[in-house]
Order: structure tokens, then sequence, then C-alpha cells
């Protein structure tokens, strides 16, 4: 951007977190340039209470206002964000449409009197606004702050299973009246041109540095060879794949990191002896485990929802030169050579193998060169010069 802008970000997601998360890294690097105002994920009053019940962790004094709802992040990328708490909100979900409806409104105007606070405390006036993935609150804050521009960030696409169908909807909603709408894949862009006639595409990233300081140079000297998964185990995890590939390789160790968000599955695959179970780390962390893989895997079902993915972990398994393996779930053509992709069970068992057993510097080398141009830092300067190009298309 020419100028240094006000940028608010209306968030679907928390600061911290055990995972890399788009909206942070690109608002941690847009902060470079531009004064940037994290608006947290709204957490509800059933949050407040489990917190306090010992059973969630929600920032209870921030959002009750015992301590300051805003406050001065540093990044990973050593930029300065301010995050904001709002109070907390009522669970309008739980309700029929009608007081669902009430409590949604009377929400949204808990969050934009909360935010506009904030912009008055940090001097920030006619912001542009980034919806990322908040939809549902997004709808009721158009106009709210007095922006220059309003524009949605919509990544992976609506998510019925998850979120239920008031979310799509409230996705088609923001995206016809946004001022632009941004999108992570080639494929979700495709499916909703007829939604807006600004669609822009920026694919998730990596911090490539961080990964790259745990790159291998060759592949790994052991006879017992380690396939890696780094995520949660929840509605989108191929079990059937998974499990086949666990049967036909008794040799290879399986390792899993991350939350055990589908128990039954997560409890399935713990019953066999190559198979280990780790809890969720830090992302800083996440570098060094996958450079003791032979192959990273990335089983997602084939759904709807799915093909609208563009996977964050598979930059940063190829950061540090790890091979790929992942079922067909979505059009990847950026992929085609770098990774395995495989359309049934017997497909990815038999990819897993290949990648192992054929696995060489060169084509390590080659992963890494691919990885370092989807840095973040790239990504960041896509976004940032979309979000110029909406402001002048506006004026």
């Amino acid at each position: 951007m020419a100028d240094p802008k006000n940028i608010v970000c209306v968030s679907n997601t928390t600061w911290e977190g055990f995972y890399t998360k788009s909206t942070v890294q690109l608002m941690s690097l847009l902060a470079k340039s531009n004064r940037v105002l994290f608006v947290e994920y709204p957490f509800t009053i059933k949050d407040l209470i489990s917190t306090i019940l010992g059973k969630a962790r929600a920032p209870v004094a921030r959002m009750l206002g015992f301590k300051p709802r805003v406050h001065k992040k540093i990044s990973t990328f050593n930029t300065e964000v301010f995050q904001l708490i709002v109070p907390p909100m009522f669970p309008f979900a739980a309700f029929g449409p009608r007081l669902s409806n009430f409590f949604l409104k009377l929400n949204a105007a808990i969050y934009a009197r909360s935010v506009k606070r904030a912009m008055k405390k940090l001097g920030m006036n006619e912001p542009m606004v980034v919806n990322a993935y908040n939809a549902i609150y997004g709808n009721h804050l158009l106009g709210k702050f007095n922006e220059k521009l309003h524009v949605f960030y919509c990544y992976d696409g609506p998510d019925v299973r998850r979120y239920g169908l008031r979310a799509e909807q409230a996705d088609q909603k923001l995206a016809q009246n946004a001022d632009g709408l941004i999108v992570t894949s080639d494929f979700l862009a495709d499916s909703m041109r007829h939604l807006s006639a600004d669609v822009s595409v920026v694919k998730n990233g990596v911090d490539f540095k961080l990964f790259n300081a745990e790159a291998k140079s060759s592949p790994r000297k052991t006879s017992k060879k380690k396939v890696g998964y780094i995520g949660s185990i929840d509605h989108r995890f191929d079990f059937e794949t998974v499990e086949y590939s666990i049967q036909k390789l008794p040799d290879y160790e399986f390792e899993f990191v991350g939350d055990q968000m589908n128990k039954e599955v997560a409890e399935k695959l713990a019953n066999y002896p190559n198979v280990t179970f780790y809890p969720p780390v830090k992302a800083h962390e996440v570098p060094a485990l996958l450079r003791n893989c032979d192959v990273g895997l990335i089983p997602y079902l084939c759904t709807e929802y799915t093909k609208n993915i563009y996977p964050l972990k598979i930059n940063e398994y190829l950061s540090v030169g790890v091979p790929v393996v992942l079922t067909s779930f979505a059009s990847l053509p950026d992929f085609e050579g770098i990774v395995s992709f495989a359309k049934n069970k017997q497909a990815f068992f038999q990819a897993i193998i290949d990648e192992v057993q054929n696995d060489d510097e060169a084509k390590i080398a080659k992963r890494i060169e691919f990885a370092e141009n989807t840095s973040w830092e790239n990504r960041a300067l896509l976004f940032e010069q979309t979000l110029e190009n909406y402001l002048k298309n506006k004026n």
C-alpha cells in the first residue's frame, strides 16, 4: 500500500493457539506498514462459565473488563498488532429462529460498540475492515465503523456440517454485499463468482524461515520409517484410508500430533502397535517434529466442503523437505509433480511406499524451492495489493 492504513480484522479465530492460522499470519505481516486491530473470536457466556468451572480457557478477566480489553501483541514476525477481546456474547445458536435473531443482533451491537471504543482509543479512523470467516457477525457490522472498505476473507469455504446452514447463508450474503471477496483456492473462487464480481485468490502460505530452519538435506538413514500427521483428527479425516495403510505397513511408525476431536476414530487407530498419538504442540515446535518424518500425510475425505481447501500443512511439510501424500480431496494443480495424490486407499498406501523408497536429495531440494515461493511474506504482499485494488475500484 502506498500509505499506512488502519485495518480492523473481524476474526473468527483466536490470536493464540496450537496451529498456524492464516488470518494471524496475514495480519501480523500487514502490521509492518499498517496499524492493525485484531478483533478476537467472540467468546460467549457459555465459554465464560466453562472457564470458571475449569473446562475451558477463555480470557475471562479481559472479557469482563477487569483487565484492558485492548492489548498489544508482538507477532512472530516482530510486528505490533492490537488485539481486542469483546465482552461475552449470548449463545444465540441455542435458541429458535426468532430469539436467535434477536440475540445475534444484540451481540452484534455489543460487538460493534466494543470495536468502536477500541478504535477511538487507538485513534483509528476510516479503517479498512477485513472480515475473516466471521460472516454471521459480519453481515450485521457492514458500515458500522465508517470504513473505507469492507472485504470478506473466506478461507476454505462454508462448512455446513460444522457451523450449520445459517453459516453458509451468512457467507453467501456477505460475499454479495462486501466490497470484495478474497478466497484461498481457485476452486473456491470459481464456486463463489456468482456471488461477487470481485473475487480474488490469495492462497495459504508458510512461515518458511521457521520451517526451513529444520530442513533435511537427505533422506533419513533408518530402517524404521516414520509417517507423520500434524493436525486435528476431525470430521475431515479419512479414517478408512489411513487405517488401511497402517494395517498394510506394520513396520512403519505412524505418529499423529494434534487434537483428537473425533474420539472414536482416534481410539480405533490407537489400538494398532505401530501408531502413536501426541497432544497438540505450538507452531514453532512443529518443524522439528516434521524433520524426523519420512513422509507427511494429508488424509482428508473427499466432500463438497474439502473441495474448497488449500491445506496449510502442505507447504509446511515441503519447507522441511518432507514428501507429502494426500487424498485427492481437492483440485490443487500447483502441486502436480511435487506431492503424491491418491484416489483410493490402495493408491494412498502405495504412494507412501513410493515416496519413502524413492526420496533423494534432488527431490528434497525441489520441495524446499517450491515452498519458498509460498511464504507468508509473499502471500501478505498479494493480500495487501488486493486490498489496495479494491479500494481504488471503490473510489
